[in-house]
This record gives C-alpha cells, sequence and structure tokens, in this order.
C-alpha cells in the first residue's frame, strides 16, 4: 500500500519516497503526495529527482491500493527519489474543490437538487444536477450565495471519524456505503455550518483562499439533467 501524504497535508509540495515496482514508463513508491485521478479530480502532475536523474510525472492513478506514477523514463527499483508537485496547477484544484463543495451545498438548499456528476478542471469544471428545468436565475443566485459564504473566511476542517459514527451524519451515508468494508475510518471534509462530506481529495484550509466561483454556462443534458459551467478568479 502506499502511503498517501495528501490526505493529510494537501499543502505538501515536495516529500521524497522509495520507488517499490518500476515498469517502461510508471512507478510505485511507498509514500506520495501527488493525488491520483479519481472522484472527479484531475491528477497532479510534476517531477521525482534522483541522484543523477529526473523524470517528469504526466499521469497518476490508483490502483488496488497502489499509486502509479507514469513518467517519462525509467526508474529503478529500489531508487530513492525527492517528488516536487507542480503547485500552482494543485492549488488551483484546491480552490475549485472546496468551492465546489459549497456551491453544491447551496444548490441543494435552495432548490433540492443532488449531484449526478461533477468534474474538476484546472481551467474550467463542470456539475451534473438532477434539476428539473434550465433555470438560469436560480443557478446565478446560488453562485451569488456561495461566494457570499466564501467571502467569510470559514476554516475548512478535515478529520476522520470511525466508519459506524460517520454513517450516522446525513448526507454521508451515501459515500460511505460505497467504500469497501476494510475502510474502517473516514476522511471527513467540513465547512461549518455549510457542507460536511466523506472526501479524500485535496481543500484548501480557509473559504477565503478560493476567491470568486464564475459561472460560465448551463447546458441541457437531458430529462432532469443540467450541467452548469464554472471556473474560479483570479
Amino acid at each position: 500500500m502506499t502511503e498517501l501524504l495528501y490526505m493529510d497535508d494537501s499543502y505538501l509540495k515536495e516529500f521524497d519516497a522509495r520507488v517499490t515496482g518500476s515498469g517502461e514508463d510508471w512507478v510505485t513508491l511507498d509514500r506520495t503526495a501527488f493525488y491520483p485521478r479519481g472522484g472527479g479530480l484531475p491528477c497532479d502532475t510534476g517531477v521525482l529527482n534522483w541522484e543523477g536523474g529526473q523524470a517528469r510525472v504526466t499521469r497518476v492513478v490508483k490502483e488496488e491500493g497502489l499509486v502509479k506514477h507514469y513518467v517519462d523514463s525509467s526508474i529503478p527499483e529500489g531508487t530513492s527519489v525527492h517528488g516536487v508537485i507542480d503547485w500552482d496547477r494543485r492549488y488551483r484544484v484546491m480552490r475549485t474543490h472546496t468551492g465546489l463543495h459549497i456551491l453544491i451545498a447551496v444548490l441543494n438548499k435552495i432548490a433540492g437538487v443532488l449531484v449526478t456528476g461533477n468534474q474538476i478542471g484546472v481551467e474550467e469544471s463542470r456539475v451534473d444536477l438532477n434539476l428539473e428545468k434550465p433555470d438560469r436565475s436560480l443557478v446565478e443566485k446560488a453562485f451569488e450565495e456561495a461566494n457570499s459564504i466564501i467571502r467569510k473566511g470559514i476554516e475548512v476542517k478535515i478529520y476522520y471519524l470511525p466508519r459506524e459514527e460517520a454513517m450516522k451524519i446525513p448526507g454521508i451515508v451515501k459515500l460511505a456505503k460505497a467504500l469497501p468494508p476494510s475502510v474502517e475510518k473516514l476522511r471527513i471534509v467540513e465547512i461549518p455550518g455549510v457542507d460536511i462530506q466523506a472526501d479524500g481529495g485535496p481543500h484548501v484550509r480557509n473559504t477565503s483562499e478560493i476567491g470568486e466561483l464564475v459561472f460560465l454556462k448551463l447546458k441541457n443534458k437531458g430529462r432532469n439533467n443540467r450541467r452548469i459551467y464554472f471556473t474560479i478568479k483570479p
């Protein structure tokens, strides 16, 4: 199993590790701060440095408890490496991710809608909702309220709860049930008074770091399914 350093510190930009498995264009490490693609979030990119060499990390995925880092040059098993995350990319994803949690919470509060899918990008993101009508004014209102919450500078709390205890929290049950029974503790991301979710992705420490959510467009994606495109600024 790869130790997932980003779970406890989303702000970790560099780390030391050892190569535990190696292929022609990939490596696994004993520990990593690279976030693998999943949960609607893109993977991290960056570099792995070692004595006499450097490899670019172009793609990261999680397979059976191991995080596979795809690289542009081979690295022998047993090599000690120093990983460096592309921080500007990661931080923008973190800001967008926390902002999306707030936006979804607001939309659920004012319209009772649920998320049917989402994809966070570096420049543009989207979220799909079971909204009956493509109501632009409702969406614009949700963005206004979400940005008002963001400006309050609320501390984002990340902690762990036993599975049984987490399952009692409304809104977390569905996510908790989707996880394998072997997961005894759930990582909880809470924006007090706004949202609480079982979540494994990177987030900012304070909502003030998000900036501003910017509504781009609303598309009809079928019966009771609307897609909202948005970005953040600056």
